[in-house]
């Protein structure tokens, strides 16, 4: 297979939703997962989005940001269809090495505690668990 990991573009928009459909990945359409948040935040300097092709069609995504001191990789979504095949590695790997190359030396990840197939993905990839922290957050609403 000739996959092709390229940067996401905002046309990509639709078929982007479409795969984390498809992959079962949560999003919220009405909040940060709008289009224009989504490209307002694809703009800026912080962030690494990419998604993998296969003959022009979407098969994978992941979305990599910092803050200056630590990377996060967020979305990361392959088509059921393809899993098992290295496209998460490729993306994820990808995603390290652009934020390896802005000087970013902590790369993280949150996974929720229903997503055991994600847990599984990463910890094949090198990361480790941190069992000492509770994660917090303050949202205006949850549709965010």
């Amino acid at each position: 297979m000739d996959i092709q990991i390229r940067e996401f573009r905002i046309e990509d928009y639709d078929n982007l939703i479409t795969l984390w459909e498809r992959a079962g990945l949560e999003h919220r359409p009405k909040g940060r997962d709008r289009r224009e948040k989504i490209e307002k935040e694809h703009g800026q300097n912080t962030s690494v989005f990419l998604i993998a092709e296969l003959n022009g069609e979407l098969i994978g995504s992941v979305f990599g940001s910092h803050d200056g001191r630590k990377g996060w990789i967020n979305r990361l979504a392959v088509n059921p269809d393809f899993r098992k095949k290295d496209i998460a590695r490729k993306l994820v790997h990808e995603a390290e090495k652009r934020l390896d190359k802005l000087g970013i030396d902590i790369i993280a990840c949150l996974i929720e505690g229903w997503n055991k197939e994600s847990m599984k993905v990463f910890e094949k990839l090198g990361y480790e668990k941190y069992p000492d922290v509770a994660y917090y957050t303050k949202r205006k609403n949850w549709d965010i």
